[in-house]
């Protein structure tokens, strides 16, 4: 046993069976073959417990330099890791979810004031009333007998200032109108087509395709006229309510003549001036009202409404044509 000891001390994996001075190793001829096996079974058993002492030497003492993997060690839980990794998940999704209404909603207020900018609730145009079509009917027919004033009247809402609707106002614009003397206008032509013996539904359909090609020109003459002179920002319901108007001059027209034949040369010329004197009161002092409170308007400002005014010469004439 001493020399088992003394073998694994020193790491060999032999054990000093031989002499001093490096002689061999020699068996007794008695001991012969049982000697042997012996020995060969001490040195095995040997060999193994060496190789296990090893291995655990190299994993404790050399664990940690890099290359060496040693056994897998359970690491210890951390109290507060899920806490943080919540916190930072958390963190980041208000971000973003602030970040993402902030954007949404600075575009929708964006959309929203540019919209309402040049295109007004179609529901306002219609807010009318038997006493406010009878009142309108007047302005537009006779603007010259209108004492009244020609801006319109605001009301705050929401903290800004915005227009009350027509049934409060005489001076706003509605949709109303507009179309009721366009179907009358169609109405009429018909009949104007039947007297006339040249009755078709071809007919009319050319004269209901003039009728919105003149309100189609009536808006771009409007329109130009606002960038001409510097205010482009007009809702667009307003110019084609403004537009509209034109058509209750000329369902008047088409009326008396159906009464008497000659009148038509003498309304024609008259309801065209009235609505060239409307367009030029309602573009100066309505859709012009701020303007005027900053810069005077200039000459070059009441030729282009001039020119504005003589053109529903032309306009009223093509528009009361009747022909098949």
């Amino acid at each position: 046993m001493s020399a088992e000891k003394e073998t694994r001390k020193a790491g060999y994996c032999w054990p000093r069976l031989a002499a001093a001075g490096g002689k061999s190793l020699r068996f007794s001829a008695q001991g012969g073959r049982d000697e042997a096996f012996r020995w060969i079974e001490l040195s095995l058993r040997q060999q193994l417990e060496f190789s296990h002492l090893l291995s655990v030497d190299m994993y404790s003492n050399l664990g940690n330099q890099a290359g060496v993997q040693g056994p897998a060690v359970n690491p210890q839980p951390n109290p507060f890791g899920n806490a943080f990794n919540g916190a930072g998940s958390g963190l980041i999704r208000g971000g973003l979810g602030a970040y993402g209404e902030k954007f949404l909603g600075s575009s929708s207020e964006f959309m929203q004031s540019n919209i309402s900018r040049y295109f007004s609730n179609p529901q306002y145009y219609f807010q009318v009333n038997d006493q406010y079509v009878r009142n309108k009917l007047k302005v537009i027919l006779f603007p010259l007998l209108h004492r009244g004033h020609w801006t319109r009247i605001t009301e705050p809402v929401g903290g800004r200032l915005s227009y009350k609707p027509p049934i409060y106002d005489i001076n706003a614009p509605d949709l109303y109108i507009p179309f009721m003397a366009f179907g009358t206008y169609i109405i009429l032509a018909g009949f104007t087509f039947g007297l006339l013996g040249k009755f078709s539904p071809e007919a009319l359909s050319i004269q209901f395709t003039r009728g919105l090609a003149g309100w189609f020109l009536q808006v771009l003459l409007l329109k130009g006229l606002l960038y001409s002179l510097g205010s482009g920002e007009a809702p667009l319901l307003d110019i084609v309510a403004y537009g509209g108007y034109a058509f209750t001059g000329l369902a008047l027209t088409m009326l008396a003549r159906l009464c008497w034949s000659s009148s038509y040369y003498f309304l024609m010329p008259l309801t065209s001036l009235c609505m060239g004197v409307f367009l030029v009161k309602t573009m100066k002092r309505v859709l012009f009202a701020e303007m005027s409170r900053h810069e005077k308007h200039s000459s070059r400002q009441h030729y282009i409404l001039l020119v504005m005014a003589i053109a529903q010469f032309p306009l009223f004439f093509w528009l009361g044509k009747v022909r098949a």
